[in-house]
């Protein structure tokens, strides 16, 4: 197992200290990875309009949601912050199918056609849209699922995804190759 990088061995120390039970261990590795997970978030809300979710705000839930959901044994600083991108690509899929059913519920502008198909061309792929197409995709192939999951959402890179899943580097890059592929050909290009 390649070693982790520069500042990751304080992360899996605290990491073990909160397998053991250590509540302080929780803040602490929150302190030392925060500017980590404020730049998955960052990176998973990129390119997103009229957000009402901020990243920070995106970090906070999913620490919320990570660290209140009891006892967790992660393996490693790469491992944890795979668990905090599925936990970050939740929370905006819930934010997105939240606010996609306000709008099918309140009064809305009509726009002729030719104005919702130019707003279609501009816009970045659809959360909801891309949240489907993943859950498709982990039924095909968990770990593609999982590859795009841990790059996209999590950020990580391809070394990272590489330990967290327990495989090759070039089984990585080949996978992230193939994931693109099939998710530009089931969001239509």
């Amino acid at each position: 197992m390649e070693p982790e990088p520069r500042g990751a061995g304080a992360a899996t120390l605290l990491l073990q200290r909160m397998a053991d039970g250590d509540q302080t261990a929780a803040q602490d590795l929150l302190a030392l990875l925060y500017a980590e997970l404020h730049g998955l978030a960052e990176r998973a809300m990129a390119g997103r309009r009229n957000e009402t979710l901020q990243p920070t705000a995106l970090v906070n839930e999913a620490c919320l949601k990570l660290l209140g959901s009891g006892a967790q044994e992660w393996a490693s600083r790469a491992h944890f912050l795979g668990v905090a991108s599925k936990a970050m690509r939740s929370i905006l899929v819930d934010y997105a199918r939240k606010r996609g059913a306000a709008k099918r519920g309140g009064q809305r502008e009509q726009l002729p056609v030719e104005a919702l198909l130019e707003l279609y061309e501009r816009e970045t792929p659809d959360l909801v849209e891309l949240d489907d197409a993943l859950s498709r995709l982990f039924e095909q192939d968990e770990q593609l699922g999982r590859i795009v999951e841990l790059r996209f959402f999590g950020g990580l890179s391809v070394e990272e995804a590489a330990r967290v899943l327990g495989v090759s580097v070039p089984t990585i890059v080949r996978g992230w190759h193939v994931a693109r592929l099939w998710l530009q050909r089931e969001l239509g290009g």
